[in-house]
């Protein structure tokens, strides 16, 4: 394993590349069944591309600024190096799982993925049949000279071809239309499948594509490009109009990555970086095949090769009456996707058809392309309630889907409210406000994970359907904040005492938290925190963490994804032990557990700690005050302290270090959903 260097925080884009490689490590393991083996291949290669349009970006940047000797900037030594030298590492493993163990286990189910080598004979009509049929009527040849007017689009895939014609020699680029067409065909035969790539399909058929030339060399290649939207902070005018016109430009970015087929000739490509704009990006020599996320769709299905589902179970089957009245009694909290999503739709489709609700409130940040949500929202609209949405505009690439909500939902009467430029809106509320005479009754939803139905069905989170009065009053203030588009100043600072709201007061309250443990390891009372977040970056709140270290505090941390503090050295945070845990569900929900003497303050919320939730974003944590859910959340978390199966621990080089098997195996996810179906089971055995 590579032992990297820190002083007291983990480099944070290296913290990311070690989580991928921990999504790497999945796809390696023999112990996972095949086609989730390869969604995680798919998985890796996403992320990576994210990287390339977001990050590297900024690596650049930082490199550039380094090279100028600025003083006022921190650069650490070789970072860029560094990355590219994790990044080329992974991508050899990657490719070697692939070809060594994923696609040989492939062919032994009968499954034959055509990869890199010639298409049997017996499939050789067919796939002509689908060239010809299919695949023609999307190519479009470029032939390319000095002064070609053609940009490639960014992420997408293209052939150089190399082509003769007597003594003319021409190099033209040739697209491959995965964005119209499915990038993997699927032919079944007797007693075989066989899969084979677009890209094959296209190359096999140059012949026909170029028949008066001779085909000397055919090479695949993709252009990365920035992915950043640049918006004003003060702008004043029509904020979606603006991302629209900023989202035509993001094909037009700085090219990050110039990811190659090894061998094209240097001339080409030197008449390439000029032609496209590549001087900054990274010339990389990759394999035959990009855009491997597109294994995601890999047209294959068994259920001997793929993860058993765990039927959803669902905890509001049995409410009589309306799910409102139900939680005008009680509180009740939905883990996703153990749980159904169900009772979350209800609870919008209840409110949309009540002639007694008169208002919803809700945050949307990322939106399902066919949101069951949101035609609740227009029903409600057009059944005569007021209805305001908050809709994030500036949640990376799901923009022009909100956009596209959002326009509908205004032409439907559903009042919208835009974030300002410079804050995105994470937060994840929703308020209902139904009459009952003269009195008015509150409902609402806190959330750990968007209002999103399809997300949902992957990503584990946490939904608190409640009627606390001071906490859904607190969100209508937050709406009436949200509603003057304005930054959060001290002239009109809101005093929020139940929720935690970033640019208000969840960064202080939890310093005081930490605070308050740090003072009862010191009287020698008991003292513990436990988080759980997908990040985790801000120096401020991590040096308090270290300082509770240093005061004799427990800290038990599960971290996804970035972790820039360093845990287990001495001196420094010996008492902090950072594991990350990586299995059929994405670990999403953030859960804050405070000792409090045995008290347990425990927080929910929207918010990681990095600089950009604490800093940049309106988010909301809530507390949890009902004992049996406070319970459940702690036997959840426990549940996931002892995973010794899909956990890893952080050490203090970055390194993902699997946990040796103890007395017991325990995966998580598996035991918890055994948990909250047993749960489930002995209720409605107490009723009978």
């Amino acid at each position: 394993m590579s032992k990297i260097i820190a002083t007291s925080f983990f480099n944070r884009d290296l913290s990311w590349l070690k989580f991928n490689e921990r999504i790497l490590m999945e796809a390696e393991k023999e112990t996972v069944q095949l086609l989730e083996r390869i969604k995680f291949l798919s998985i890796f290669s996403s992320n990576l591309d994210e990287f390339y349009r977001v990050r590297m970006p900024v690596l650049l940047a930082l490199e550039k600024l380094s090279n100028k000797d600025n003083n006022e900037i921190h650069i650490e030594d070789d970072l860029l190096k560094t990355a590219n030298q994790l990044i080329a590492d992974q991508q050899q493993r990657f490719g070697k799982t692939l070809q060594l163990n994923i696609i040989p286990l492939l062919k032994q189910n009968q499954i034959n993925l055509i990869y890199g080598h010639a298409f049997p004979l017996e499939i050789e009509k067919e796939i002509k049949r689908y060239f010809l049929s299919q695949v023609l009527a999307f190519l479009q040849p470029v032939y390319i000279e000095n002064d070609a007017k053609f940009f490639p689009t960014n992420n997408e895939l293209y052939l150089l071809v190399i082509i003769k014609k007597d003594n003319d020699t021409k190099a033209v680029i040739l697209n491959i239309p995965s964005d119209q067409l499915p990038r993997f065909y699927k032919i079944d035969q007797e007693n075989e499948t066989f899969i084979v790539f677009l890209d094959d399909i296209v190359r096999f058929h140059l012949p026909i594509i170029f028949p008066s030339f001779e085909v000397e060399n055919c090479y695949s290649f993709k252009i990365t490009r920035d992915a950043e939207i640049d918006l004003k902070d003060e702008y004043s005018g029509n904020l979606s109009e603006q991302l629209e016109k900023q989202l035509l430009k993001r094909d037009l970015g700085l090219a990050t990555r110039f990811l190659h087929q090894p061998g094209i000739p240097v001339n080409v490509i030197d008449l390439l970086k000029k032609l496209f704009n590549l001087k900054k990006a990274n010339m990389v020599e990759g394999g035959q095949y990009h855009n491997l996320k597109d294994l995601m769709s890999f047209p294959v299905s068994s259920k001997l090769l793929s993860n058993q589902s765990w039927p959803k179970l669902c905890n509001t089957d049995n409410i009589e009456g309306t799910l409102t009245d139900a939680i005008y009694k009680n509180d009740i909290l939905i883990h996703t996707p153990y749980q159904s999503y169900d009772s979350i739709l209800r609870f919008f489709n209840e409110a949309a058809i009540d002639a007694d609700v008169k208002e919803i409130y809700v945050t949307l940040y990322r939106v399902a392309s066919d949101s069951k949500i949101v035609n609740a929202l227009i029903s409600a609209a057009k059944n005569g309630k007021k209805v305001t949405v908050l809709v994030e505009l500036k949640a990376r690439f799901d923009e022009a889907n909100n956009i596209k909500w959002a326009k509908k939902m205004k032409s439907a009467g559903v009042n919208i409210i835009y974030s300002v430029t410079a804050l995105k809106v994470h937060a994840k509320v929703a308020l209902v406000k139904r009459k009952d005479g003269d009195r008015m009754h509150y409902s609402g939803l806190f959330s750990t994970g968007n209002f999103n139905e399809s997300t949902a069905s992957f990503y584990t989170d946490h939904v608190l359907m409640t009627a606390n009065k001071e906490m859904l009053r607190e969100v209508e203030l937050l709406f009436i904040f949200l509603a003057k588009k304005v930054k959060p100043s001290a002239a009109e600072f809101i005093q929020f005492n139940y929720l935690l709201v970033a640019q208000f007061n969840l960064q202080n309250t939890f310093l005081d938290s930490i605070d308050r443990e740090i003072a009862n390891a010191k009287l020698g009372k008991p003292a513990g925190i436990t988080i759980k977040m997908n990040n985790l970056e801000e120096k401020i709140l991590i040096n308090k963490l270290y300082e509770a270290s240093q005061a004799g505090v427990k800290i038990e941390m599960i971290v996804r994804s970035i972790c820039r503090l360093i845990p287990g050295v001495k001196g420094m945070s010996e008492n902090i032990k950072v594991t990350r845990i990586v299995d059929r569900y994405l670990e999403h929900g953030r859960i804050f557990i405070f000792h409090n003497l045995g008290e347990n303050s425990i927080y929910l919320g929207s918010a990681d700690w990095m600089n950009r939730n604490i800093y940049r974003r309106i988010e909301v944590c809530f507390p949890i005050y009902d004992p049996k859910i406070k319970q459940e959340i702690l036997d959840i978390i426990e549940i996931q302290k002892l995973d010794n199966v899909q956990a890893v621990t952080i050490n203090e080089h970055m390194n993902n270090i699997p946990i040796v098997n103890q007395n017991a195996i325990v995966a998580s996810q598996n035991t918890i959903y055994q948990y909250l179906k047993s749960k489930i089971n002995h209720n409605e055995e107490f009723k009978n």
